[in-house]
């Protein structure tokens, strides 16, 4: 049996949280780099740049792994890595081509290991199950796990999906180039947390009106 914690402790217990700024403060507040995210939506939405975008913030606060697992190594993921300027943040990043979650856990086990991991999409790494996901947490309790996902019915697709989902600490569903950010680390009197972020200024404008 554990050793329970006491009332004060839980209180006085401290955390390294990111200092996050601008946009990203106001949509994300200051998180933990560690735990799980999703980021889910549909298709033609601004995902993709959207979690390139994602992926180049943090690399000012950890290495990240991008495992495309639906692209892997291809002209179209070529061309989203250039639109923000990944060249920018030289060796930050890694593009892992298509890795399997065996493999990825031989990798994080490895010293100097990313700190970050995208896993984009989940649907790709075929007979994953709840238990995986746990295990992966609890195996790495120091690394971020962002999750992304096919969207069906404004929710992320599949049992699984979902269930990452209720899990996150950051949920973020993409659609018409702005994403909608519930947050844990939200402090709304101090404007930290769950502000909209806008992918793509002019097509959001042009997608949201048309919603209005």
């Amino acid at each position: 049996m554990g050793r329970a914690i006491s009332n004060k402790n839980v209180l006085t217990a401290k955390f390294e949280v990111t200092e996050f700024d601008g946009a990203f403060l106001a949509s994300f507040g200051k998180p933990e780099l560690r735990g799980a995210w999703i980021i889910y939506g549909g298709s033609g939405s601004g995902k993709t740049s959207f979690v390139m975008q994602v992926c180049k913030y943090l690399t000012r606060f950890r290495r990240v792994a991008y495992d495309s697992l639906e692209q892997g190594l291809s002209l179209s993921l070529q061309k989203a890595w250039e639109r923000v300027g990944m060249e920018e943040v030289g060796n930050r990043i890694i593009l892992l081509n298509k890795e399997s979650l065996k493999d990825l856990r031989l990798r994080l086990a490895k010293k100097q290991s990313p700190d970050v991991v995208v896993v984009d999409s989940v649907h790709y790494w075929l007979g994953l199950k709840m238990s995986d996901y746990i295990n992966l947490r609890n195996d790495f309790p120091d690394k971020l796990f962002i999750f992304v996902s096919h969207e069906k019915g404004g929710q992320p697709d599949g049992k699984l999906a979902q269930k990452i989902r209720y899990d996150s600490d950051i949920k973020i569903r993409v659609e018409g180039y702005k994403a909608f950010v519930t947050t844990r680390y939200e402090v709304a009197e101090r404007g930290e947390g769950g502000a909209d972020f806008i992918i793509w200024e002019q097509g959001a404008q042009d997608y949201w009106v048309d919603k209005m």
